[in-house]
């Protein structure tokens, strides 16, 4: 079938198997390109098959010659109709990982849940023994907690008081004024729920008691700061509670590890185009005016960049980790230079719809977006027929 972007809101419905697949090519490119990193051997990646989750398992396997077992939650193709774009990254992601002699093998299904936990228990028993890394990189709207039974779905709201500043529509360039109502102690507990650190806890606490982790094993999760421009729905809102339990829990798992000598850490990452920040009104207007500036810096990167990085300057460097004073890892680094910021801010206030398309760089906020799916990516004729049947090898 010829297979072209069908785009609703912040989502696109179809994604394109060889765009995909491209992508995860050229980010295991980048990561050869960079030289090996004396890393992971046996990994675990939870949230493996888009965004730092995927570039974890790629700079893993391609960065450390690491063995990776990843879980997610994707849409597997049928006649005419496409996969998400998560199951063709992964596909061509393991594709690549055994042509290179690499163990990679997958699990598809809700992570949260005690089922998909105890069936990726067992494969890591029969086929790894220990693992050495445990990435943490789920983004979903809704958990359905594996004791309770409830089902908790996130909110992205502000917390207080009504939050009302300037956003972008990304498909037409429109700026405009948004207001989102503030959220009640009900949203607070329910986006915790979901996007907190619980889950993480509860993979650790599972993997250890099974005697799955190995000594010295290392656990990190993935969060987000941000500037003052958009705090008051970010990090001050419902999310920003989420993180700070998220942060809090890195050590309560640290404790846990102390008699393997193992550390949970969290790593503070850069502003990105994700399925997940497209939703959060406010942050795409702010990315486009972000990029503008770190790309003309020529500090721009992606999620593999940022993650390579994250692996070669940050955790596996032979020396201790540095973090910032709560614990925290930050690859963020470049986005929060004060130069950065304030030409970000600048910026910001001369933003219109008029003098977005020379103040932000949505033309790159377009592309990235597009990216996500498998569209507008180098090489790819997009005319021609392609076969949305694709399998995934490693699919347990």
């Amino acid at each position: 079938m010829i297979i072209a972007p069908r785009i609703r809101g912040f989502i696109c419905l179809t994604a394109h198997p060889e765009g995909c697949a491209q992508n995860v090519l050229n980010q295991i490119n980048y990561v050869k390109s960079k030289g090996p990193i004396e890393g992971p051997k046996k990994v675990l990646v939870i949230g493996a098959s888009t965004g730092f989750g995927l570039a974890s398992r790629i700079t893993s396997a391609f960065g450390s010659d690491a063995s990776t077992i990843g879980v997610y939650f994707e849409k597997p193709p049928a006649a005419g109709k496409t996969a998400s774009p998560g199951w063709y990254n992964t596909a061509a992601f393991e594709t690549q990982a055994h042509a290179a002699g690499l163990y990679a093998k997958s699990i598809n299904g809700d992570a949260f849940s005690k089922e998909i936990k105890e069936k990726t228990l067992a494969l890591i028993k029969a086929d790894l023994g220990q693992i050495d890394l445990v990435i943490y990189s789920l983004a979903s709207p809704k958990r359905t907690h594996p004791v309770t039974g409830v089902t908790h779905n996130s909110v992205l709201k502000p917390i207080g008081e009504v939050f009302t500043n300037n956003t972008v529509d990304f498909h037409t360039g429109i700026v405009s004024e948004i207001s989102i109502q503030p959220a009640n102690e009900e949203d607070i507990e329910n986006t915790v729920a979901v996007m907190g650190g619980e889950d993480w806890g509860m993979w650790i606490d599972e993997l250890k008691a099974a005697g799955l982790l190995a000594p010295g094993a290392t656990t990190v999760a993935y969060s987000y700061i941000g500037p003052a421009l958009t705090e008051a729905v970010y990090r001050k809102g419902t999310i920003g509670r989420a993180k700070d339990h998220l942060e809090a829990t890195a050590f309560t798992i640290t404790d846990k590890l102390k008699d393997l000598n193992g550390k949970a850490y969290v790593s503070v990452n850069k502003a990105l185009v994700t399925q997940a920040s497209s939703a959060i009104p406010v942050i795409p207007l702010y990315i486009s005016l972000l990029y503008k500036v770190m790309k003309a810096e020529g500090i721009h990167e992606g999620c593999i960049e940022q993650i390579q990085r994250l692996f070669k300057e940050r955790l596996y460097t032979g020396a201790e980790v540095q973090t910032d004073a709560q614990g925290r890892i930050r690859v963020d680094d470049w986005e929060m230079r004060e130069d950065v910021q304030a030409k970000v801010a600048a910026l910001w206030l001369e933003s219109t719809t008029e003098s977005l398309p020379s103040t932000g760089d949505l033309a790159g906020y377009k592309k990235d977006f597009l990216n996500l799916f498998g569209f507008d990516v180098a090489g790819i004729d997009y005319e021609v027929e392609t076969d949305e049947m694709v399998e995934i090898p490693g699919l347990v």
